[in-house]
């Protein structure tokens, strides 16, 4: 349990996926401009990752990795097929952020539209790709059980729905200050996240449970 809250704190706030690795910054500066829209994609990024990347971590465990087939039949112990993480990966990524549009599409049209092309490209969010990968990299080392990779997925999802909505709610407030002309727009919004991003560096500090 220790381990879960350690992994998952991090994941949210130290390594953040938006301000410590800059991943999924697409989305994050075109679907930033209203906190509701944020809310929206941030909630549906979330439940990707939180799907994708335990469901990517099985299959490593149990196709992909080193000797993972060996549990298939004793011939098979030898074979590695890491050279086909990508495509796997992305794969799966794709088929649930397919299942997520068509929920948001029959449950939420409202959002669906104000997502528009942003919901379908969540499947080409680099953010999704690169927790797997790190997911794959980590595992062994840093990541130990199914629970370890639980709390990494929720915690950068998490993390993530924070950063979006973080900007969104300043970006709906700068719209009421006087910025300078050649800084509205997209201008003062890379400045704000970088000054988010110095920002949370500062739970770098955090003694986290050992």
């Amino acid at each position: 349990m220790e381990n879960f809250i350690n992994i998952f704190v991090q994941s949210i706030f130290i390594d953040n996926m938006i301000f410590a690795y800059f991943l999924g910054m697409c989305s994050y500066l075109a679907v930033s401009k209203s906190v509701k829209t944020a809310n929206g994609l941030g909630i549906a990024v979330t439940f990707v990752l939180l799907i994708t990347v335990p469901v990517n971590y099985l299959l490593n465990k149990f196709v992909l990795g080193e000797g993972a087939l060996a549990w298939a039949s004793q011939s098979l112990g030898g074979i590695d097929l890491n050279f086909l993480s990508f495509i796997v990966f992305i794969a799966v990524i794709a088929w649930i952020v397919q299942v997520v549009e068509m929920v948001v599409e029959k449950f939420a049209p409202a959002l669906y539209n104000q997502l528009g092309i942003f919901l379908p490209l969540i499947a080409v969010n680099c953010a999704i790709m690169g927790a797997s990968l790190f997911m794959q990299q980590r595992v062994g080392d840093v990541y130990h059980s199914f629970s370890d990779i639980l709390a990494f997925a929720l915690g950068s999802g998490i993390g993530w729905w924070l950063a979006i909505v973080g900007i969104a709610a300043i970006r709906e407030k700068m719209k009421y200050s006087n910025v300078p002309k050649p800084l509205r727009g997209l201008g003062i919004t890379f400045m704000v996240t970088g000054l988010m991003a110095i920002a949370f560096m500062s739970f770098m500090g955090i003694k986290l449970i050992n």
